[in-house]
């Protein structure tokens, strides 16, 4: 059973929680900009993500504060500098990160709270955070408000002119997860750390089409062992291999007990021969 969230009947504070519950966990932008009189200002903003890669876009929004719908320093630097660096938020910078975060008055630079070094960009004037992995040197091309009241957003759309990228954590010209070591962010005080065990590599063709859930055997589709991501993973593959030898003595529930087994190393196909071989 699930429970009904009627947004126009749930308080902004609750439903800002459910849905940061919700949609998780999301990339972190720590924004780095400057304003008109050349206070350098640093806030980490998590409705944030990449929506093009030709041009090269990514989007933030600064949402309008619920308890007295005022808006942050960000937002009025991105007005008036039109641009501003997206840096990337590492596990060896999130403490400082949080500091990052707190509301400090204007005329207080986040960097100098933080402890974090800034460094020129080559092409805007806000700085980057020089202990940051990657660094996205950005214009900034359209301001979209979403509304006026609190917890209301301002779309910030950003041109990526120049990145900056630390070549340790490079594997020839693509990024190795592992080494990047990204945070994202949750509900309420919660991130999650995206390196180690907590990454794990999916791969499905988008081109080949699968055997898909309809085309396997009644007897998979219904297993009492296998999970739905079993069964799926067996479903992604595009073809059918020829049915194992048949194991003397080997019933229903032992070949689905081993073919659990055989996906969970990655053997899917080896898993599916032995199935069929049952069915």
């Amino acid at each position: 059973m699930k429970k009904r969230i009627d947004p126009k009947e749930t308080s902004t504070k609750d439903l800002h929680q459910y849905i940061l519950g919700s949609i998780a966990p999301r990339p972190i932008a720590f924004v780095s900009s400057i304003n008109e009189d050349g206070v350098k200002n640093l806030a980490p903003y998590s409705f944030f993500n990449a929506f093009s890669s030709n041009p090269p876009i990514a989007v933030f929004s600064s949402n309008r504060k619920v308890a007295d719908n005022t808006t942050k320093d960000t937002l009025h630097n991105a007005e008036v500098q039109k641009e501003l660096v997206i840096n990337m938020v590492s596990y060896n910078i999130v403490r400082q990160m949080a500091i990052s975060s707190v509301s400090y008055p204007t005329e207080v630079s986040e960097f100098e709270k933080s402890g974090l070094t800034p460094e020129p960009s080559e092409l805007v004037n806000a700085p980057r955070v020089a202990e940051s992995p990657v660094n996205m040197e950005c214009l900034v091309k359209e301001i979209i408000p979403l509304g006026d009241q609190g917890g209301a957003g301002h779309l910030i759309i950003c041109e990526i002119l120049m990145l900056h990228i630390d070549e340790e954590v490079l594997d020839g010209n693509r990024i190795d997860p592992h080494k990047i070591d990204l945070m994202g962010r949750m509900g309420r005080s919660y991130y999650v750390r995206a390196s180690g065990t907590a990454i794990s590599s999916i791969y499905q063709s988008v081109v080949e089409i699968p055997i898909g859930y309809d085309g396997l055997p009644e007897a998979i589709r219904k297993s009492n062992l296998l999970s739905a991501n079993d069964i799926a993973t067996i479903a992604g593959l595009t073809e059918f291999p020829e049915a194992a030898p048949v194991i003397e003595g080997m019933d229903e529930y032992t070949a689905h007990q081993r073919a659990k087994e055989l996906i969970a190393a990655g053997n899917t196909e080896e898993a599916l021969a032995l199935l069929l071989s049952i069915v």
